[in-house]
């Protein structure tokens, strides 16, 4: 059995890939869209990845391509200079059988896909429903010219769109289902113009602060709003024009000092924390920096809404008087303390119970359990 073959035996045993979905993946093979060249993890490499050519690394390339994980397929935009930001990917075969099957597709139903990519997800789609009922729409005319040759390696021949997925593709609509391998922010009301009532729309979706959620929403009727629940814990990169914005360097000198309430390793204590925490305080986002200008060098951790607020928090010491530096309109690790204190109140509620709500104009609203209960903003 090849390691391919393998791959699918495992992943069926372990019923993340369904009986109706496994021709599909043994027809369209994952190595016939990964492209040559890929880049994997290395921390020793000055950007944390490295290159490997399937022409000089070749047992290295196809362990990569039937393994259960991602494989980097383009780095900074397909910038040759950039940092070597990932910024497409072949995505882990688990988490795509597991949203297909969130899907729910049955014969006879047409499929948007939002995200070309490599081409894989839209070529399952097509061995499953048939090359008439699959559009794909990618925003990079090269990954789209890519993936074209690819699925006619195949013989797989869906109709494929170069703009921008975020406008959906009306003249393809209505359609059944619209199936996202890229993360939102919010959803864009043209998903659901273009969907049929009850049709079904799985997109990853996220916050600045924690991107880690799985949508799956039914579309409501005429003047109906939409309604969905987050179904897996899942990690994809986002729409470009809904990429959060960085951190940066902080502007000016802190005008906030003071001592943390909260031990900073517990605003990522797990995903299910940092999706609540991510919910609460719209717009922050993190990283994790050295302080250089501290004779310790210590370890922090920085956030920012974007909008000129900042603050920084030190692991090391976090309750001294000096570990906290805040600075503009909002105090945004008072939000992140106040965001999980109110996580813990609610019984630590696993991401699952979490929803979204959609309206006929497209107000979207997050709630916990029910759309009556919606989840507060700020901490």
């Amino acid at each position: 059995m090849d390691q391919y073959a393998q791959l699918l035996a495992g992943l069926t045993e372990a019923g993340a890939l369904g009986e109706e979905w496994r021709g599909a993946f043994e027809r369209a093979p994952r190595s016939a869209f990964v492209p040559d060249t890929v880049w994997t993890p290395d921390e020793d490499a000055p950007a944390g990845c490295r290159r490997i050519t399937k022409a000089e690394e070749p047992d290295a390339w196809w362990v990569l391509v039937n393994a259960d994980g991602v494989v980097v397929t383009q780095v900074d935009d397909g910038d040759e200079d950039g940092p070597g930001i990932a910024t497409s990917s072949a995505s882990v075969p688990s988490l795509v059988a597991s949203m297909l099957g969130h899907l729910d597709v049955t014969d006879g139903n047409t499929v948007l896909d939002i995200g070309t990519g490599t081409g894989w997800t839209s070529a399952l789609l097509c061995n499953r429903l048939g090359d008439e009922a699959v559009t794909t729409v990618e925003v990079d005319p090269a990954v789209a010219a890519a993936a074209g040759e690819r699925l006619a390696g195949i013989g797989s021949k869906p109709g494929r769109v170069v703009g921008d997925g975020l406008l959906g593709h009306p003249a393809g609509g209505p359609y059944d289902r619209i199936h996202s391998t890229a993360a939102v922010r919010r959803v864009p009301l043209a998903w659901i113009e273009q969907t049929r009532p009850g049709g079904i729309i799985v997109t990853p979706w996220g916050t600045p602060y924690a991107n880690a959620g799985l949508l799956r929403l039914e579309v409501g009727g005429p003047g109906e709003p939409t309604h969905g629940r987050f179904v897996d814990d899942v990690s994809f990169m986002w729409m470009r024009a809904q990429r959060p914005h960085s951190v940066g360097e902080p502007a000016g000198v802190p005008d906030d000092r003071g001592s943390s309430a909260m031990d900073p390793e517990l605003a990522l204590e797990d995903v299910n924390a940092a999706f609540a925490i991510g919910l609460r305080v719209p717009g922050i986002r993190y990283e994790h920096v050295w302080d250089e200008a501290d004779p310790g060098a210590t370890f922090r951790m920085r956030l920012s809404d974007g909008a000129g607020s900042w603050a920084s928090v030190r692991y090391a010491g976090w309750d001294a008087g000096d570990a906290v530096h805040q600075s503009g309109a909002r105090r945004l690790w008072d939000e992140v303390v106040g965001a999980r204190l109110w996580w813990l109140e609610e019984g630590r509620p696993d991401l699952r119970r979490f929803g979204v709500t959609v309206t006929p104009d497209g107000a979207q609203s997050v709630w916990l359990d029910s759309p009556e209960n919606p989840v507060p903003l700020r901490g």
